[in-house]
């Protein structure tokens, strides 16, 4: 009987996990649904936005685009930020990107690295844990922001790094994030935001004849700051809404995995109780025998 009782705990424990699994995932599922509104705003208005910049910068000069598309001469630091989440059981949402920054290290970054050249910033407390796990140094963290991440904390931060750049404190900047394709698909991307790549027009593309005041010149170096700002923020919603899909996801295959094994249990646990049941009936008749017998 101790099996049985042994088995009917764990089924119990098994089913209270399960409750929690299963409101986990309607509350991803329901912070994703925001996500993916959010982004489904802020995108068209990057796209359009940097469309606006391809047709200006079309007839002009690289160093004419402003001083955070121009690559520095210096011997700052490349500053690398991982964007991760605070909060774990996303599968491997977070270990993704620890990854990927541990391959740029091994990599397109190793020889700065060795010489002390790489700065690794982090939003993220989970992302930290790993960073420090694997021995990687962690010079900044940003995890505040990511608490409730909105378009002037997020653009506070993207002006920060660009008066660095300026500076010439910052070599340069790339972001590493997950990129959200749907509920179950998060793809990592490497993304250099310093500094900054004016986009290119495709081939036989038609140019606009804009009639510009003052002059391209004035309005690009003003809209590159604000393109850099809107792409930190993307960036951030864009991870925002893979954490919680990655978590939806996670959180419904593990309710998946509960209730299969409660099966198991259940049965496993009848299997025990008839077993039982037939060792007592057995037990009684041979008693019964031999008192009649005797």
């Amino acid at each position: 009987m101790a099996n049985l009782r042994d088995i009917k705990t764990r089924i119990g424990s098994v089913k209270t996990t399960r409750q929690v699994t299963s409101a986990m995932k309607m509350v991803s599922a329901a912070r994703l649904k925001k996500a993916q509104d959010n982004i489904s705003h802020i995108r068209p208005y990057t796209s359009r936005l940097a469309g606006i910049i391809q047709d200006l910068t079309s007839t002009q000069e690289q160093t004419l685009c402003g001083d955070c598309s121009v690559p520095k001469d210096s011997e700052g630091p490349v500053l690398v930020v991982a964007i991760a989440s605070n909060r774990g059981l996303c599968g491997g949402f977070n270990v993704n990107v620890v990854k990927e920054v541990q391959s740029l290290l091994d990599t397109t970054l190793r020889d700065d690295f060795r010489q002390g050249k790489v700065l690794i910033g982090v939003m993220g407390k989970q992302a930290e844990k790993m960073f420090k796990s694997r021995n990687l140094p962690v010079d900044f963290v940003y995890h505040d922001m990511l608490i409730a991440p909105t378009y002037s904390s997020i653009s506070d931060f993207a002006n920060q790094l660009m008066a660095d750049f300026r500076k010439g404190e910052l070599k340069r900047v790339v972001l590493v994030y997950n990129e959200f394709v749907n509920a179950a698909v998060q793809e990592v991307q490497t993304h250099q935001f310093l500094p900054f790549s004016i986009p290119e027009q495709p081939k036989g593309a038609e140019l606009m004849d804009y009639l510009i005041e003052p002059d391209p010149a004035t309005i690009i170096q003003q809209l590159v700051p604000k393109m850099l700002q809107t792409m930190m923020y993307q960036v951030v919603l864009e991870s925002a809404a893979s954490e919680h899909g990655a978590r939806m996801t996670s959180m419904h295959k593990a309710t998946d995995n509960a209730t299969d094994l409660i099966r198991d249990l259940e049965l496993s646990y009848n299997k025990a109780r008839q077993t039982a049941i037939t060792n007592q009936i057995v037990e009684i008749t041979g008693g019964a025998e031999a008192l009649s017998k005797g």
